[in-house]
């Protein structure tokens, strides 16, 4: 493929930081990018097919962050409401 073209290539970086690794912003971002490059349709099936992989696993992540970070706004509005329940009746 030419090198020229933008998306020509794999995708992938020489030193790709596992997925596992990346906070949620990165993995957005990454996944973002990699989204372009697949509307591109300018790779071959196998690199097409290894940066799809890449982009699931991303789209998991950001999923895993997500259900992280509602889970903890969860928990503070229960423990909100509970305090505000057993407060509420000491001010009266």
């Amino acid at each position: 493929m030419n090198q020229d073209v933008f998306g020509a290539g794999d995708g992938r970086a020489n030193e790709q930081v596992p997925v596992e690794k990346l906070g949620y912003e990165e993995a957005r971002d990454e996944l973002v990018e990699t989204v372009k490059l697949l509307e591109l349709g300018q790779m071959g099936l196998d690199d097409s097919l290894a940066l799809w992989e890449r982009g699931e696993a991303l789209a998991r992540r950001c999923e895993e962050h997500l259900d992280g970070a509602k889970a903890k706004v969860e928990a503070a509005l229960a423990r909100g409401a509970a305090d505000g329940a057993d407060g509420g009746d000491a001010a009266e």
